[in-house]
């Protein structure tokens, strides 16, 4: 009896010791590579996130909800601000200030000076409270080179081009978190003005070849000696991360290791100038996926590829050599489902262009209500990122579990 009771006794001191060693386990850490040049890189104002608001689509709802931490903001404190804000290019004449430099310095003059001090006071409080209410992960950290800009840390704000902006690791970052369990890593590697036919040509596209103007350079070895550079700098970048993985992730256990679970790629602006350029970009596309899976020994890494939707509508964008030609690569037969393309123009804030097309200096103020930059970076529109942000993440779902958007199984 006495016997039959110790060894009752003692195998459930095991199934404790079991139990507690598998729940005090970590997770395996889900690390997501994005790589891209200046949309990549991220120049909308963080504070222009709030243009979601404007919409009651059920989608830009929940991207609400994921992004903002509190009820601070809404439609209406929106729309108060865009009237206040246009109250301001009335008096100032926009950007140029030129209504109150044209007054002669008198009381007159003091007194709009005043008002319009108090108005821009209160228009920097609105992108204050709009950058105070957006969310920081606890759960995703990245670490980022966005040009000038690199940091690492929790997910939030800040990891665009400069610490006032985003880029599409926002929306994704967090979106990806809502999809999948354990801790995640985004390493962004990201360079404005970069093509891939040249910065980052990958090894098996083989020889750059030069153009005349190239060939008759006095730095023409320099040229050659650059081509894939950039292709060469984000490897060596992620290579640097992941030897130091503790450092960029606080819950990174090295018993259970890490994944590199996707790539997500977004580029193509500069390679648009050039026949040659962008009648390689399908080429160059396929073997970079390729190459990109060798390097990491992951053969089916999924991968997701931004197709370049500047042009803003669907037939614009469908007259873009490189657009189809990223497309196409997406599509190629060989990658089984597992590499997905997202047609950026779909997530482009309409609502932030009516205001750009008013023309932006005479209403500068409403324009940064809602918008900062050039219709090439999208805007500069928070919102468009944050859409875009979630679309990757929805795209790497799919492509992680090799299912198409219309549910077709492809693995």
């Amino acid at each position: 009896m006495n016997k039959m009771k110790m060894g009752f006794t003692g195998l459930a001191m095991m199934a404790v010791l079991l139990f507690t060693s598998f729940v005090s386990a970590g997770e395996q850490l889900n690390i997501f590579i994005l790589a891209g040049q200046s949309n990549m890189v991220g120049h909308a104002r963080a504070h222009t996130i709030a243009t979601l608001y404007a919409s009651e689509k059920p989608r830009d709802v929940e991207l609400i909800q994921m992004v903002m931490a509190n009820d601070k903001l809404s439609r209406a404190k929106l729309e108060s601000q865009l009237k206040q804000a246009q109250a301001l290019d009335d008096l100032t004449g926009g950007i140029s200030n030129s209504k109150v430099k044209a007054l002669e310095a008198g009381s007159e003059k003091t007194a709009l000076e005043k008002k319009v001090a108090a108005l821009k006071q209160e228009h920097q409080a609105y992108k204050d409270l709009v950058n105070g209410c957006c969310v920081v992960s606890d759960r995703v950290y990245i670490n980022s080179i966005a040009d000038r800009n690199k940091r690492a840390g929790p997910l939030g704000i800040g990891f665009g081009a400069d610490p006032s902006k985003i880029g599409p690791e926002y929306g994704f970052g967090l979106s990806i978190a809502q999809k999948i369990e354990g801790p995640i890593l985004l390493i962004k590697t990201s360079w404005g003005g970069k093509s891939l036919n040249y910065n980052f040509r990958p090894p098996s596209s083989g020889a750059y070849n030069l153009s005349e103007k190239e060939l008759a350079s006095d730095k023409v070895d320099e040229i050659r000696e650059n081509v894939g550079l950039n292709y060469r700098m984000m490897n060596e970048a992620i290579k640097e991360v992941l030897n130091n993985l503790k450092d960029n992730h606080p819950a990174y256990d090295e018993e259970a290791g890490y994944k590199i679970a996707g790539f997500v790629w977004f580029q193509g602006y500069n390679d648009q100038f050039s026949p040659e350029y962008r009648g390689n970009y399908e080429t160059n596309m396929v073997n970079f996926v390729k190459d990109i899976r060798k390097e990491y020994n992951e053969p089916a890494m999924p991968f997701v590829i931004g197709v370049l939707g500047t042009g803003r509508t669907a037939e614009k964008v469908g007259e873009n050599e490189v657009s189809l030609a990223q497309r196409a690569a997406a599509a190629s037969p060989e990658f089984s489902g597992r590499v997905v393309s997202v047609e950026s123009y779909k997530d482009y804030s309409l609502y932030s262009h009516q205001v750009f097309e008013k023309g932006w200096p005479e209403h500068f103020h409403e324009w940064d209500t809602v918008g900062s930059d050039r219709p090439y970076h999208y805007l500069g529109s928070g919102a468009f990122f944050v859409r875009l942000g979630d679309s990757f993440a929805r795209a790497m779902k799919s492509s992680m579990t090799g299912t198409a958007s219309d549910g077709t199984d492809r693995r």
